[in-house]
């Protein structure tokens, strides 16, 4: 009986491990909602635009000009892991009325946009938006900003491992994608199963621009912890500034007044 029981403890915790092995990219990544218009999200004056990734994916995108005449810089918004670029409008709009102008787009799988997301595929298309950007007529490229959000501060830093902006901007950051599942799945061996692992510790050691992390001290997707480690990992200047009582998906992280203030301040000392 002990050892028939035990037969079935045993297969049950392979089908759930075989599940999460297959389904992995479908609980990483979640496109969601409809893609509005910018018109439809208060950005009527930005660009609407296409990127294309050297596979040939497709992707859609805006560029929201400054509040003022000479931008003060240029922010590519590399979103987390859900909803689309119509989600993070208000973020645009509080950087665009600092004086920003600020490019939005989505990766692929999201927003419309063909294809399936994988860490590979996500790096491709920041490639692909970077140089779009830089090449833009009005956009100084000394002065291009990468600002990701949760799982794209892993793109983020991935893309500023490699090609360096004149600073970064990291809103919930970690140190892998391995530590962010281990500590949600912890009784998985989810380190061994792991696909796209954004090992963003490792690359952040290549990274030299200036870099400024946010992090909410009750952060129940990403402990507030893996976000100090990577900070103490980055070996150039950095800033951290960490939000009392404040969750993931607060407002206060998305586009509260405390954030917009940590950056548009390290900005402006940074790209004088």
């Amino acid at each position: 009986m002990a050892a028939r029981l035990l037969l079935v403890l045993v297969l049950v915790a392979v089908g759930v491990i075989t599940l999460m092995w297959l389904g992995q990219r479908r609980l990483l990544y979640l496109p969601s909602g409809p893609l509005l218009s910018p018109r439809d999200v208060g950005l009527a004056a930005a660009d609407e635009f296409t990127v294309r990734a050297r596979d040939g994916v497709s992707l859609g995108a805006w560029f929201a000009p400054p509040a003022q005449a000479a931008p003060r810089g240029t922010i590519i918004v590399f979103n987390g892991n859900a909803g689309n670029r119509s989600y993070r409008a208000p973020l645009a709009q509080r950087l665009s009325a600092s004086g920003y102008a600020v490019c939005l787009f989505d990766y692929r799988g999201f927003g419309g946009n063909p294809g399936w997301p994988t860490e590979q595929g996500l790096l491709e298309d920041a490639r692909a938006v970077r140089s779009a950007i830089a090449a833009r007529p009005g956009v100084d490229a000394s002065r291009i900003v990468y600002l990701g959000e949760s799982l794209g501060t892993g793109v983020a830093i991935a893309l500023a491992s490699e090609s360096a902006p004149a600073a970064l901007v990291l809103r919930s950051p970690f140190t892998s994608m391995a530590d962010v599942a281990a500590y949600h799945y912890w009784f998985l061996p989810v380190r061994q199963l792991l696909k796209d692992r954004f090992d963003s510790l490792s690359r952040i050691q290549n990274v030299r621009c200036p870099v400024l992390v946010l992090a909410g001290e009750k952060d129940t997707v990403v402990p507030l912890e893996l976000s100090r480690r990577l900070f103490e990992a980055v070996p150039g200047p950095k800033r951290l500034v960490t939000f009392a009582g404040v969750d993931h998906n607060d407002p206060e992280l998305l586009e509260g007044d405390a954030l917009i203030g940590a950056i548009t301040r390290a900005l402006d000392d940074w790209l004088r």
